[in-house]
């Protein structure tokens, strides 16, 4: 056993290792609490100078930390939070959490990595772990990294420690969390894939490691490919309920009882956050790379990423049924953010469903008590109406988009005129006066 692997094992048994973090999002930021919760002690590292500051005054920006948490561990020196990578050579593992977009083209935008990475790899030293977290195509940590991080000729399992360790972080989960969600880990090595697991393990409840870096990634994108599919299939089911005037939701229900051989998805009005809308275009570009065409992939996204047209279309037509126009008419859309019970705007389909309404000509309003504030197509900046039984009488329709569940749906019944839920939000709520109608 080399000195470097025993100097830093021993380091990370007494709790002594010194840890970066770099990217404070809804990843990077609940990484830091958990690894300092455990004991060590932590360096964020963000270019947005606000979050810098907000973290070191303890205040969080991510909804799945609180101040009250963070803040503790700020006075306590546990974390700290910086804007720079300037020594980052002192610090015994550096975990990569940074963003990876798609490029208008579907193409992965990895500039984020290779940024951080030009950074690191100035001051990359014998006896470091280095993970990436960022979701990316199969071979990114092999390919990219790698390369980099030797070219001063230092070697992965040598002398440094180089692996993949997917987040799974699902924004809002009060279950499962970063600490209790089971941790992938494939190293380039196995001796570098032994050493990532021992860090992780001193802070999270369950590894599991697996043969590399490559399969690591591809574990993430099959995750994610597989709800995208799925969701795609009974959103088409939908489609094909609403030409066979059935109620897709009573399908799902009644499949549901099959015990075995069926799992639970659910129609909406399109995808959203970071991950579903995009991680299996990773897959798919890859794929291209080598000459396989992913169509189910294609297909998924094709389909998922016309809903919010759907949507559209719906509101449209029922709005035609009470001989009223979209041009000119009041639409109140209730939960914007991507997924009920979080704040996150990210891909959110009712952005698009606000746009596409819009454009026809409607007066479109929102309420969201997670997200009160929010811009369509990078126009000024639109504020969350209360839902009031006022507000609610006025719009012509009512767009539930999403459920969240501190929503009076009884309320909304009461007093909205028309109503169209897109996530069966308001199952077993007696209408009132208004017509409701699903997605």
């Amino acid at each position: 056993m080399s000195q470097h692997v025993r100097a830093l094992e021993e380091k990370i048994r007494s709790r002594q290792a010194r840890i970066a973090v770099v990217g404070l999002g809804y990843v990077g930021l609940p990484l830091c609490v958990e690894f300092a919760e455990a004991g060590f002690s932590v360096t964020g590292i963000d270019v947005d100078p606000r979050k810098v500051a907000g973290i070191n005054a303890g205040r969080s920006h991510v909804e799945d930390v609180s101040s009250s948490e963070l803040a503790p561990l700020v006075r306590s020196r546990k974390i700290r939070a910086r804007d720079h990578y300037r020594g980052c050579g002192k610090f015994d593992a550096i975990l990569i959490c940074v963003p990876t977009p798609l490029r208008k083209t579907k193409d992965p935008d990895i500039s984020y990595i290779v940024s951080a990475l030009d950074q690191i790899s100035r001051e990359v030293r014998p006896g470091q772990v280095i993970v990436l977290e960022s979701t990316t195509y199969p071979g990114t940590t092999e390919e990219i990294l790698r390369p980099k991080l030797e070219a001063g000729g230092l070697k992965a399992g040598k002398d440094f420690f180089l692996a993949f360790s997917p987040e799974r972080v699902d924004p809002g989960n009060k279950v499962f969390t970063t600490r209790n969600t089971p941790k992938v880990v494939g190293g380039t090595t196995a001796r570098c894939t032994r050493m990532a697991v021992k860090l992780y393990k001193a802070a999270l409840e369950s590894v599991h490691p697996v043969s590399s870096t490559e399969s690591a990634e591809m574990i993430k994108l099959l995750e994610n490919t597989f709800r995208a599919v799925n969701i795609a299939l009974v959103n088409e089911i939908a489609l094909m309920c609403e030409k066979l005037d059935l109620d897709v939701w009573e399908v799902i229900d009644g499949a549901a009882t099959k015990p075995f051989g069926f799992m639970r998805f659910y129609p909406g009005p399109g995808i959203g956050g970071h991950c579903i809308p995009l991680d299996p275009h990773y897959l798919s570009w890859k794929l291209k790379t080598l000459n396989y065409s992913a169509r189910f992939i294609e297909l998924a996204s094709e389909i998922n990423g016309n809903m919010p047209s759907v949507v559209a279309r719906r509101a449209a037509a029922l709005l035609n049924g009470k001989k009223k126009s979209v041009n000119g008419s009041s639409i109140l859309v209730v939960g914007v953010a991507y997924k009920k019970d979080t704040n996150d705007l990210r891909e959110s389909p009712a952005l698009d469903v606000m746009s596409l309404l819009r454009d026809q000509g409607a007066r479109v309003s929102f309420h969201d008590p997670h997200a009160r504030t929010l811009k369509i197509d990078g126009g000024e900046s639109q504020h969350s109406r209360p839902l009031t039984a006022a507000n609610l009488k006025r719009a012509d329709l009512v767009i539930v988009v999403t459920d969240h569940t501190d929503f009076d749906y009884d309320m909304i019944a009461r007093h909205a005129t028309l109503i169209l839920d897109t996530r069966n939000a308001t199952r077993g709520v007696k209408s009132g006066r208004a017509k409701i109608h699903k997605l």
